[in-house]
């Protein structure tokens, strides 16, 4: 038991492991809310569940991103994380972490505003959809397609089908899940596909140049900012000002500018050959511009 909580500890502490503190945060939200809860009558879904209208979902501005914390049942959540886990991994090592933030995240707020949309147009239309929307589906979905844009040739095993390219988990995975029978569950399916065109667009636009991933981690900063410490002030000297050096900014921009390019390279070369095709140099700048990130 001491070794399970230093491994846990171990995994918090690390700010590389968020997939896994994902999955670890989940999976404790689901018990404590069916199991401790549940026995004493209290819930957590009014206050942390995607409300469809919209003065409740402006009252619980936290409800976009909450309620994918909080699963109906065991299954539910289950799946939901076995699929996060085993297709988030591989945007973790080609992206790394802080884009894989963006696409989970991100995609579920938009399909959680895409499931509030279709709630408020299907009550005008005299269409009841009724309860509160629960479950990381969207996040994931949106994980599992963006895996699927990036890596589309890339190979996973699976039990009774053999090795199945990305590009078709994606579309199974889409076409099941969102598609199939979509009178059932309609606002949750339209969540998914809120979550799959986020998915989507986010790898597309980063081909193009595009990194979405740094003005969502600037809203990030900006809603932690009220809650840093401000640094004590101090009092300094005034000394005559020293002749100023030549500012290596420019070399730095040409130089990051010249890496998301070999970026860029890579990436289309994974997408048209597979990683295997890559030449050591090759996955080891890959690796190393993730582990950065």
């Amino acid at each position: 038991m001491a070794s399970i909580l230093e491994d846990l500890k171990g995994t918090f502490r690390d700010s590389s492991k968020l997939l896994e503190q994902i999955v670890v945060i989940t999976a404790g939200v689901f018990v404590i809310n069916n199991i401790f809860l549940n026995l004493v009558g209290f819930r957590l879904e009014p206050w942390f569940a995607l409300h469809g209208s919209f003065l409740e979902a402006l009252i619980f501005p936290w409800s976009f991103v909450s309620y994918m914390f909080l699963h109906a049942s065991f299954f539910h959540i289950l799946f939901n994380m076995l699929w996060l886990y085993w297709i988030g991994k591989l945007i973790v090592e080609y992206l790394g972490i802080r884009k894989f933030a963006t696409i989970y995240f991100m995609g579920g707020m938009l399909g959680g505003l895409a499931y509030v949309l279709a709630f408020n147009i299907f009550e005008f239309m005299g269409i009841p959809m009724g309860g509160r929307l629960i479950g990381a589906s969207a996040g994931v979905m949106s994980v599992v397609v963006a895996a699927g844009v990036l890596l589309p040739d890339y190979e996973i095993r699976l039990f009774l089908f053999g090795n199945v390219k990305l590009k078709y988990i994606a579309l199974a995975s889409f076409v099941l899940t969102t598609l199939l029978d979509f009178s059932v569950n309609t606002g949750g399916k339209l969540a998914h596909a809120g979550g799959a065109l986020f998915g989507f667009m986010y790898i597309r636009q980063l081909r193009s140049g595009t990194d979405m991933s740094i003005n969502f981690f600037k809203f990030i900063d900006l809603l932690k900012s009220p809650f840093k410490k401000k640094p004590n002030m101090r009092v300094v000297r005034d000394e005559p000002k020293k002749r100023s050096v030549p500012s290596s900014s420019k070399k730095s921009a040409i130089s990051s500018e010249e890496k998301q390019r070999k970026t860029d390279l890579i990436l289309d070369k994974i997408s048209k050959s597979g990683y295997d095709s890559l030449t050591a140099e090759e996955k080891d700048f890959l690796f190393h511009i993730s582990d950065r990130d």
